[in-house]
């Protein structure tokens, strides 16, 4: 057996890459991977981060949204204004007679419209038609009395009473006096002669005043969209940061207990094994020293051959017995491990092996004893009872004559491996039907589990059997 130290040239303490083949047994969880909790600024991060995603998207979206309401409350106003000068001006100034005569409509409403027009400085044309296209009245005198094809949008308000606006066509030959005046926004609705003959009263507003109305509509609308998004995100921070810390402590408090857990547990097995060494043990141990008294007595006076034999046949029981239980205490407490470290619990568990037997194996070591410093206790533990069980399988099971014990570096993580020449078994079949019919593999396990490390098993039938232990990152 050799071991490696401190500073020590070659290769051999270095772990080679995980081969194809191997059979999983554990794997570190998420935590275990960190090797501590995601710290409360980091999931607050995360959680403000994706709050500021959903909330740009709702934002953009809620603007866009606000924009066209507010463009479609622009155009509202100017409709409002249409109607208030239609029902409230020019409606009660109609006569019958004006739904004929151009000249009497020119000079009634000539003076009310260019009033109206001078109250109203968006608005830039007034158009009065009759239900065949002609125009009845406008403020461009050059239009009265021309007659154009209405639109199908005029003749459904003239069908169905109702106000529509639509951006201008300045193309239409009827528009061809408003070219200078930019885009406009064109509202038309019905009025009524006294005796009921339908008119279509058609305005002309700036475009730009929508656009103005609209813009401060939508600012209105964006400002208590964005402040209320603010909130929420200034909520979400404080309510993440909140439950992080909670999750902190309750981690911690967590650890504290399974920390208690472990001590309770490693107190009772101390108790246990001081027990058993200074009651049972030290009682068989009087024991086997009064058979074999007696049995050197028998076989000295000569008087009972056999009773001598029987009685040092029970002193060898009783020392067998001995032996068997100082093994059981070694594996319920193994003072080596909590006192001079994992190195020289496993050089103990090596020699015990290879030469408590009359017959035992070679046991070959290779163990970086610098690099069994950095193994936190509770991994110490953990790579002391799986070399353990391993080497007991190897030595009871699969009747190796030959195994390796190695603690060696992989991937800048402390790793475990027992290698052994025994019997060796199908890992693809144990991959497929599981680990329950395996004790020993099952204890592996749950030792691998509460190290937190990785532990996989690669074997063979007649090729022997690897076992790694690999320690979770650091």
């Amino acid at each position: 057996m050799a071991d490696r130290r401190p500073g020590q040239a070659g290769t051999a303490g270095e772990v080679p890459a995980v081969p194809a083949g191997w059979a999983v047994l554990a794997e570190p969880g998420p935590q275990t991977r960190r090797g501590r909790p995601a710290s409360p600024r980091r999931a607050v991060l995360l959680v403000v981060a994706a709050a500021a995603v959903v909330a740009v998207v709702v934002a953009v979206g809620g603007l866009l949204v606000s924009q066209r309401i507010a463009q479609e409350q622009a155009v509202h106003h100017v409709a409002e204004l249409t109607d208030d000068l239609a029902v409230g001006a020019v409606q009660p100034a109609l006569t019958d007679t004006m739904a004929t005569s151009t000249a009497q409509a020119h000079r009634v409403l000539d003076p009310l419209v260019r009033h109206l027009l001078g109250g109203v400085s968006e608005m830039v044309r007034v158009k009065i038609w009759t239900t065949r296209g002609t125009i009845l009245y406008s403020d461009e005198p050059r239009l009265v009395g021309q007659t154009f094809a209405l639109d199908a949008d005029s003749r459904a308000s003239l069908v169905q009473p109702s106000t529509r606006a639509d951006i201008t066509d300045l193309s239409l030959p009827e528009n061809r006096y408003e070219r200078g005046e930019g885009k406009l926004l064109e509202v038309y609705r019905p009025v009524w002669t006294p005796d009921g003959t339908p008119l279509l009263f058609e305005t002309y507003f700036r475009y730009d005043t929508v656009s103005q109305q609209s813009q401060q509509l939508w600012r209105g609308f964006a400002g208590v969209t964005l402040s209320s998004l603010l909130v929420l995100l200034l909520l979400l921070g404080a309510g993440g940061w909140l439950l992080t810390i909670r999750a902190r402590r309750a981690s911690a408090r967590h650890e504290e207990l399974m920390r208690r857990a472990l001590d309770a547990s490693d107190a009772e097995r101390r108790r246990i094994a001081a027990t058993l060494h200074d009651g049972v043990v030290q009682q068989l141990v009087a024991a086997s020293y009064i058979a074999a008294g007696q049995a050197k007595q028998a076989a000295a006076s000569g008087s009972d051959q056999k009773r001598a034999a029987g009685l040092e046949a029970v002193a060898s029981t009783v020392r067998d017995g001995i032996a068997g239980l100082r093994s059981l205490l070694v594996d319920i407490y193994p003072p080596s491990l909590h006192t001079a470290g994992l190195p020289s619990a496993l050089r103990d568990l090596a020699d015990t092996a290879s030469h408590g037997a009359g017959d035992g194996p070679d046991i070959d070591l290779d163990i970086d004893a610098y690099e069994a410093q950095g193994v936190a206790e509770q991994e110490q533990e953990a790579m002391f009872r799986i070399a353990q069980e391993a080497v007991r399988n190897a030595v009871s099971h699969a009747h190796a004559r030959r195994l390796t014990l190695r603690l060696a570096t992989l991937d800048g993580t402390p790793a475990l491996e027992i290698a052994d020449d025994g019997d060796g078994f199908d890992t693809a079949a144990l991959t497929a039907a599981g680990i329950e019919g395996h004790f020993g593999l099952r204890l592996m396990a749950e030792s691998a589990r509460q190290g937190g490390g990785w532990l996989g098993v690669l074997s063979a039938p007649g090729a022997g059997t690897l076992i790694r232990y690999r320690a979770a990152a650091r």
